[in-house]
C-alpha cells in the first residue's frame, strides 16, 4: 500500500518558504510503494544472506531510482500475490509474471520487459521426454495459479484424454526438491527458471520446450488507483535504452540474449492499447 512520507524538517521548511518569502510551495511528499515478490524465484527474486536479490528486484530498484519514488519488497507466496494487487493490499507486483487473458482482467499490466516459454524439466537420470513427462500416468509439478498450471489444465488434463495428475507447489524450488526424491515424475516452468536450477547443480535436465512465446510484465491493480503505471513503463524503457537492463539480466543469466523492450504486447490486454500509459507514441490501434 502506497504510504505517504513527510518529515518534520521538510513541512518546516516548506511553511517558512511560505512565511517568509511569500512562494507557493509545499513539502516534499516521497512516495513508497509496496512491491509484491515471491522470493523463491530465482533469478527473478529470491533471498541471499538476509537480501533481497534477483532480476526483479535490482530492476524495480533502479526504475524507483530513474523515477524518483521509493520502494519497499514484501515476500508473500506467489498465489497470494495477484489477489493482494487485486485487492490493493500490495502497489506494484514484480516477479517473472507471465502476461495472460485472464489475468489482464484483474490487474493491469505494465509493456512486456521479458519473453519466454516453458519447459518440461525431469530428473537427470530420467529416460522420460517432454511427451511422456506429462502423460501414461505422470505426476506433473506446477506452482499453484501459475500460467503453467493453466496451460497444463487446459491443453492436457482437462482434454480428459491424457491419463496425468497434477501437483501444485507453493514454489517451483520446492517442486524441483520434490522431483528429485521422486515424488513427482516432471516440472513445468519458464526456460529461464530452469536455466538457473540447473546452474545451480540441481539434479535435473530439460526434457523439452513447449514454444509459448510468452510475455512478462510487471503489473499494478486495475485501473491503477495509485497512478504509477506511466512511471513504470518510463522506468522500464529507461533502464532499458541506458543499457542498466541488460547489465542487471547477465549479472544473473550471463550469456543471455536480452529481448527487445517493448516485447509483443497481446491485444486482449486494455493497458496495451494505444496510448499507453507514460509512453503515448505507443500501442496496439
Amino acid at each position: 500500500m502506497k504510504q505517504t512520507k513527510t518529515s518534520l524538517l521538510s513541512a518546516t521548511f516548506a511553511s517558512a518558504m511560505l512565511i517568509g518569502g511569500g512562494l507557493v510551495s509545499s513539502a516534499h511528499a516521497q512516495e513508497v510503494y509496496t512491491v509484491g515478490v515471491e522470493a523463491s524465484f530465482p533469478p527473478w527474486a529470491y533471498v541471499e544472506a538476509g537480501d533481497f536479490k534477483g532480476i526483479a528486484i535490482d530492476a524495480m530498484e533502479a526504475i524507483a531510482e530513474e523515477r524518483g519514488f521509493e520502494i519497499e519488497f514484501q515476500d508473500m507466496p506467489f498465489p497470494s500475490l495477484i489477489p493482494a494487487l487485486a485487492s490493493e493490499k500490495i502497489d506494484i507486483l514484480a516477479t517473472g509474471l507471465t502476461v495472460t487473458e485472464e489475468r489482464s482482467q484483474n490487474i493491469d499490466f505494465t509493456i512486456p520487459w521479458w519473453e519466454t516459454n516453458d519447459v518440461v524439466l525431469v530428473p537427470e537420470d530420467s529416460e522420460l521426454n517432454v511427451f511422456t513427462a506429462v502423460c501414461c500416468g505422470a505426476r506433473v509439478g506446477v506452482q499453484g495459479g501459475s500460467s503453467q498450471q493453466a496451460w497444463m489444465e487446459e491443453n492436457v488434463v482437462d482434454t480428459g484424454d491424457v491419463d496425468v495428475e497434477l501437483a501444485k507447489y507453493d514454489s517451483y524450488v520446492t517442486a524441483v526438491d520434490d522431483m528429485a526424491i521422486g515424488r513427482i515424475s516432471s516440472v513445468i516452468v519458464d526456460d529461464t527458471s530452469a536455466q538457473e536450477y540447473i546452474n545451480a547443480g540441481k539434479p535435473i535436465k530439460m526434457a523439452g520446450k513447449i514454444f509459448i512465446r510468452a510475455p512478462l510484465a510487471l503489473a499494478v491493480p486495475k485501473d491503477d488507483p495509485q497512478g504509477v503505471l506511466g512511471e513504470l513503463n518510463q522506468g522500464i524503457l529507461a533502464i532499458y535504452e541506458s543499457g542498466e537492463w541488460e547489465e542487471i539480466v547477465s549479472s544473473y543469466i550471463p550469456g543471455v540474449t536480452v529481448p527487445t523492450i517493448p516485447g509483443h504486447m497481446p491485444d486482449f490486454v486494455d493497458t496495451y492499447q494505444k496510448p499507453v500509459a507514460g509512453l503515448p507514441e505507443l500501442g496496439n490501434e
